[in-house]
């Protein structure tokens, strides 16, 4: 069996970072690492700006834009890697195993940092962003080995179709018993029956009838990380001009402007249901940010910019090489900090975080600027945790 990934043409087709690895992919990784760990972590969520916060159903914010970022970049990284396993020889079975081995744990950690702090597995919520990233790579791993272009194209469609095959012409009841057809409202969609029948009493316990990371939305969510999947393509076809970079900032405008057509005659832009409209747009506007990130990093002929831009861009390159590490531990510190308890000053027993809270509180700030200064501050901390492991020289995989 052979993969589509064996061409000693590509060999030398990346232009890649000190230590093999590709400079502007680390840090839009580690960018969108450090967005993420801030809009998850304010100091009080009834004070956020509006932008820090998600859409309140259809539309989309600057939240909205991050996870989707992360299956992306996970979709490039995919062929990346995948590339340079095959050219050391690795049989594409034992590539796939090590990709699925991959995903799995990384659905065990979103899994075990889900059971902090109750510790009951009665009811602990089985989706969340890990699991969805680790199911996403279990379903795109042998498609990406094994799928040229067209395949690829042909895969991402076909999870999109099926999806809104689904959501639009299937009939299904609603949390209250009534049966509805192609309804997108929360709780009555074809996705919230799905999760409900096969995993109710372990959803998201601010809806508790539906997830905004359930089962039937990892499909179009799936194809959001083949669209990555496909700009990794691109990159690997041949060495980077800035012709080239200019035509993948291109096609991510083209992905933007076809996710707006789709969000006005089709399905509209929602996070929660991971709408065809939503991946498309939001796969564009990742494109278009590697596209950028690329150019200055790796691919500008100016070396002074280059370094600048590097140089820049160090400290989320160091968030970058241990996404996975640095997303886990701050969502575990975030639980244990909003649990574990301490004794205020007026002699109350107040969680750490709304004692830490408390005393930025006293800055004379408005309240949604210290709920910001908290959320600042937990980034801060993830970057030295980051800082740490890359002096050390450690980069922890699974």
């Amino acid at each position: 069996m052979t993969s589509t990934f064996e061409s000693p043409a590509l060999a030398s087709a990346i232009p890649a970072s000190d230590g093999g690895r590709l400079y502007s992919l680390d840090a839009l990784r580690g960018l969108t690492v450090a967005a993420m760990v801030l809009v998850n972590n304010p100091g009080d969520w009834s004070h956020i700006y509006a932008p820090l916060r998600h859409a309140a159903w259809h539309g989309w914010t600057f939240t909205d834009t991050i996870f989707p970022a992360f299956l992306f970049i996970a979709g490039v990284s995919m062929v990346i890697s995948t590339h340079r396993s095959l050219a050391s020889h690795r049989s594409p079975t034992a590539v796939l195993l090590a990709l699925w081995r991959r995903g799995l744990i990384i659905v065990a950690i979103g899994l075990a940092i889900n059971l902090v702090p109750a510790f009951d597995l009665a009811t602990l919520r089985w989706p969340g962003v890990l699991q969805r990233i680790g199911v996403c790579i279990i379903i795109a791993a042998p498609l990406v080995l094994w799928s040229r272009w067209r395949g690829l194209v042909g895969w991402t469609l076909a999870l999109m179709v099926t999806y809104s095959v689904l959501m639009l012409w299937v009939p299904v009841a609603g949390p209250d018993g009534a049966v509805s057809q192609g309804s997108l409202e929360a709780g009555r969609d074809t996705g919230a029956f799905v999760d409900r029948r096969l995993m109710s009493g372990h959803l998201w316990a601010q809806a508790k009838t539906w997830d905004p990371e359930g089962l039937l939305s990892t499909l179009p969510a799936a194809a959001t990380l083949l669209l990555g999947a496909l700009a990794g393509r691109f990159l690997l076809t041949r060495r980077m001009d800035g012709g080239r970079t200019l035509l993948l900032a291109a096609a991510g405008l083209a992905a933007v402007g076809l996710g707006a057509l789709l969000d006005s005659f089709f399905m509209p832009i929602n996070k929660s249901l991971w709408t065809p409209s939503y991946a498309v747009f939001m796969s564009g506007y990742s494109a278009t940010a590697l596209a950028a990130c690329y150019w200055f990093a790796d691919g500008s002929g100016n070396e002074r910019l280059r370094h600048h831009v590097r140089t820049l861009l160090l400290p989320f390159v160091m968030l970058g090489v241990n996404a996975l590490a640095i997303f886990a531990m701050s969502g575990l510190i975030g639980r244990l900090i909003g649990t574990l308890k301490v004794t205020s000053d007026a002699g109350q027993s107040v969680t750490i975080k709304t004692w830490m809270f408390g005393e930025l509180s006293r800055l004379l700030l408005s309240p949604v600027n210290a709920s910001l200064l908290y959320a600042g501050l937990f980034v801060a901390c993830m970057f030295v945790a980051a800082w740490l492991l890359w002096r050390k020289q450690v980069i922890l995989k699974v």
